[in-house]
């Protein structure tokens, strides 16, 4: 079967930095949230000028931008949303991101001319369905997260050419169907279909029979304890060639609350895979296992496939839940290089001596030794123990030389974790 035309590579950004890492490291478009309507109201998210400065920074590159205001909507949202789509029609977003049938009207009436997309909130799962939403004049859908390649295969076959699929094939998978859950509400007051989710599916769980009051019963456990409804992370990185073959359009990685580093190593991993695919299949089959490996140097949890070739089994899902687990840790973002000198942000703790990988654009890991850290105030220090410093830094290379045109800005920093 043949792979068709290269989809878009679709990645999140909770914040500017995080949009900037994601076009910096191979992302096609980007999708963020405004200030509200977004389903991840815990997100820094974007102001005004703030969605204009980052679809100024994508554009420069060919990228694009989209801002979604996908919740479901209550009566008392209505008036403020339609002034929040007039105020997006005055920004140079590409598309709009929503699931409510009341918000895609407004949508449509107060951001004319934009593309709108249907969200995986609307739970859109059979090709009837698709065409409806292209007949009102939707875009792109987003496929329901229950589908199965054969159905997305089937959907692609009986709908209008000119409608684009979207798939999610890498990130957290949703307990609820399509993330249509109410666990949030009931235990923290929190909507999640109105961007609140206060993720009790990752929460530990015991089960309490009826007439042994206070008596905690084990179900399959780790030694973190037990996480009944959690599905852990999906991740197509190795199954690249399917989802292709299926006729999506734009592939999608989940994680508006993410930080850089997790966006730029997904973001470089699926980016090299996709590319290698289409340009060599043996290449692209010879590389899983690399590729495998760089999108485990960050904060994942076990990953598994979805519904992608049927309904996870139990045991399937057993595997797949759990604690997060961490490959490397988050450094910083170069700002300015002098020589072997770089300034940025410090994120995490970090130490003279240590050794520190800078990831590259182009697919290089490089790894660095910190030879010295100035503080703020110039202040010579062997250690970096508070988030937030604004740092100096002195590298040297493997062979002990200053690391001088090594690095540049945008370079995302990792000590990678034993």
């Amino acid at each position: 079967m043949s792979l068709g035309r290269k989809p878009e590579l679709l990645c999140p950004a909770r914040d500017p930095e995080v949009l900037r890492a994601a076009v910096d490291y191979g992302a096609d478009a980007v999708y963020i949230g405004g200030e509200a309507f977004s389903l991840r109201s815990k997100a820094t998210n974007f102001t005004r000028d703030q969605i204009a400065q980052g679809c100024a920074y994508a554009h420069k590159f060919g990228k694009r931008v989209h801002v979604a205001a996908n919740i479901l909507a209550h009566e008392a949202d209505i008036e403020k949303a339609a002034d929040y789509f007039k105020e997006l029609n005055g920004l140079d977003i590409d598309a709009v991101l929503v699931a409510d049938p009341g918000m895609f009207m407004l949508c449509r009436e107060y951001c004319p001319g934009r593309e709108i997309h249907i969200s995986t909130q609307a739970s859109l799962t059979n090709h009837l369905s698709f065409d409806f939403w292209y007949r009102q004049g939707a875009k792109r859908v987003v496929c329901a997260r229950e589908l199965s390649l054969e159905e997305i295969k089937s959907i692609r076959h009986k709908t209008d050419p000119g409608l684009e699929i979207e798939a999610f094939v890498h990130g957290s998978m949703c307990v609820s169907y399509s993330g249509r859950c109410l666990l949030s509400n009931y235990f923290a007051g929190r909507d999640a279909n109105r961007g609140e989710c206060s993720h009790p599916c990752r929460w530990k769980y015991a089960v309490v029979e009826e007439s042994r009051p206070g008596q905690y019963l084990p179900l399959e456990e780790n030694d973190r304890g037990t996480y009944i409804f959690d599905s852990g992370d999906m991740c197509m990185i190795h199954r690249l060639k399917d989802i292709c073959e299926a006729g999506v359009d734009s592939l999608k990685i989940e994680g508006r609350m993410k930080t850089p580093l997790y966006v730029a190593t997904v973001a470089r991993a699926y980016r090299h895979a996709l590319d290698d695919l289409f340009e060599d299949e043996e290449k692209y089959q010879a590389k899983v296992p690399e590729y495998l490996r760089e999108i485990k140097k960050c904060t994942y949890r076990p990953f598994n496939t979805g519904f992608y070739y049927g309904r996870p089994g139990s045991e399937g899902m057993k595997q797949a839940a759990g604690d997060y687990l961490s490959g490397a840790v988050w450094i910083g973002i170069v700002e300015k290089v002098r020589g072997a000198e770089a300034s940025f942000i410090q994120r995490n703790r970090f130490f003279v001596g240590e050794e520190i990988e800078a990831m590259k654009r182009d697919g290089r890991n490089i790894p660095l030794t910190v030879a010295s850290i100035r503080a703020g105030d110039g202040t010579l220090v062997q250690s970096a123990p508070h988030p937030l410093e604004d740092l100096s830094v002195t590298f040297v290379s493997a062979s002990g030389a200053p690391a001088e045109g090594v690095l540049e800005p945008g370079d995302v920093l990792r000590r990678i974790d034993s």
